[in-house]
This record gives C-alpha cells, structure tokens and sequence, in this order.
C-alpha cells in the first residue's frame, strides 16, 4: 500500500469531529467498498462542472474509482464547456454586491453568471452548438438515434474541439469518460442549454425529428439492463454529489426493478454517501437523512452509510484526494 500524500496525511490528522469526520468516515468507506471489489456510481448535480470538479473527478475515472455517472445536462455540457472557452470566463468575486443593473451589463456582454463565475456564451455555448448542432442534422437525416452524452463523446473522440481546448485535457472529466467508455446517464437532459438549442433546433426544422435525440425514459431502461447486468457480480455503491433529478433518478432504479419488474433477487446498493447542503426538515428528497432511502427499497439495515452536510466544492476533492493517495 502506497503512503498516503500530504492532502491525506492532514485529513488523517485534523478531521475528527462532525462534518469533517464525516467526509473521513465516507472517504473510508468507499476505499473499503473498492479494495473488497465493489463499483461505485457517482451522481453529479449542482454546477460542479462550471466548479472545475474535473480537476480531480477525471483522475477518479482514469484510475478506475468511478464506475458510472448519472449527472445533470448542465454538468455535462459545462464540463467541455470550460475545455474550449476557459480563458474567456471571467469571475465576479463580488457578486454579492451587483445591482440589478450589474446583472443586465452582464446579460448584454453575453455572460451568464454561475453564483461567482460568468459563461461567455459565444466562446463556449455558441461555439459548441455549432459543432454539435452538425451531429445532430447529420443523425437526424441518416435516421439514427444518439443518446446526449453520445453525440458529446463523438466529438471528443473524433477531436472536432481540439483546436480550441483552452485547458488540459486531463483536466476534463468528459474527455476522461469518453475514453474510458464510461456509462453516463442525463436525466432531464432538456433542462439544460443544449437542450434548449436541440428544441430549438427540431422546432426551427433544422431536425426534423425530436426522437433523434434518446430520452430520458431509454436512459433508465439502460440503466435498469447495466444494474441488472452488474449487481450480481459485483457490489455496487452510490455516491452523490448534490441532489436534485442526478441523484433521485439514478437510485430509484432498484426499487423499479424490485417491484415494477419483480426482480426480487437483484441486490440492494452496497453503499451510500450524499454530499449535501439541504435542510432536512424542509420535506426535500435531497436533505432526506439516508435512512429514509431504507422505506423506499433502496438501501439495506447494514448498507454503509454516511452524509456530509457541507459544501461539495470544498467535500468532493477532498473525498477524492483521499481516495487517491494524494
């Protein structure tokens, strides 16, 4: 066993009681859950993305400690989003303090901001629509059908965005997953900015079929057939960045095969971790304390289980770094 690097010598040493003992207990927890020859799925929601989680997911996929990912169309657009446009976003540390004024000037510079950092439309939406925007016509007309994730892996592969990646591509997570060939499922990917311009696209002419693109139903018979397929060979944890559609759509595919499929013998998820930052109390599926997942069929009495109330920002690269030696 390699000697774990400086970031994991300091959680070792300082992170004792509440929330950071939390991430140390989750951090372990997932090591033991790969060292006894388990698989975890990670969700991704919030703008994890536009936060640069690619900085350490991407060396997780490379190493083969994520498995599967299920995230939001936002997360996946913004994360190749950054690749081609990064020296044109700019950051607003001050974004507490912007008027309604602040806010049109930005509008009018085309900047869309994300809490303290601005998406240039044209360097980074714009840009990628028209690259994509080609794959979906050229699909539509040859009458073939793509997941979103697909077409976006496509143009990775076939380096159509090469010439202007502005960061390193280790540092992409998309570009990690494209090459590992990684299982990812877009939930409600029409709740995103290329998801606007696809329905832009259909309702424009530009596609002439909306069913073109997958939907979100075929991403969850996918994932039932992937879970059906890899349960029963091996254990399968789940990990959650965030809340929302990324994590309770995933996780709900147990009981769907349970008791919409009487798949009876298909086992449980074997851990669990959310990284979360709702309130409990509020009737929220995300702040739902990880118990209440047990009276929906989805987690067992003895699934580990754990939750970091904190900002997953600052959580995840830490768990990350843990799990990796640095």
């Amino acid at each position: 066993m390699m000697k774990p690097g400086p970031i994991s010598q300091f959680i070792a040493h300082h992170y004792r009681h509440f929330n950071s003992a939390a991430l140390l207990d989750a951090a372990r927890g997932y090591v033991k859950h790969l060292d006894a020859g388990g698989k975890m799925f990670m969700t991704v929601a919030g703008a994890m993305s536009t936060a640069e989680l690619g900085l350490s997911l991407a060396e997780m996929i490379r190493q083969n400690k994520v498995h599967a990912i299920c995230c939001t169309g936002a997360n996946l657009e913004e994360d190749i989003f950054n690749l081609v446009a990064h020296d044109y976003y700019e950051r607003v540390p001050h974004y507490r303090d912007l008027t309604p004024a602040d806010e049109r000037n930005l509008l009018d510079r085309h900047m869309n901001r994300v809490t303290d950092t601005c998406i240039p439309e044209e360097e980074a939406m714009r840009r990628i629509e028209r690259v994509v925007g080609k794959e979906w016509a050229a699909a539509d007309k040859a009458g073939k059908r793509f997941f979103p994730h697909e077409f976006l892996f496509k143009l990775l592969r076939e380096g159509k965005l090469k010439e202007h990646y502005q960061i390193d591509p280790k540092d992409s997570w998309m570009i990690a997953a494209a090459e590992k060939n990684l299982p990812i499922f877009v939930p409600g990917w029409e709740d995103s900015t290329l998801g606007n311009m696809f329905a832009a696209a259909v309702i424009s002419g530009r596609v002439k079929n909306v069913t073109t693109m997958r939907s979100g139903i075929e991403y969850m018979m996918q994932l039932a057939d992937w879970y059906t397929k890899t349960a029963p060979k091996t254990p399968i944890g789940f990990f959650q960045i965030g809340g929302g559609i990324a994590g309770d759509f995933p996780i709900c595919v147990v009981p769907m095969l349970h008791q919409d499929l009487r798949r009876e013998e298909v086992p449980l998820w074997a851990y669990f971790c959310q990284i979360s930052d709702s309130t409990t109390s509020y009737g929220s599926y995300s702040g739902a304390v990880p118990n209440e997942k047990i009276t929906w069929g989805k987690l067992d009495i003895t699934t580990p289980k754990f939750i970091v109330e904190s900002d997953a920002t600052i959580v995840a690269p830490l768990i990350f770094a843990w799990i990796l030696g640095w």
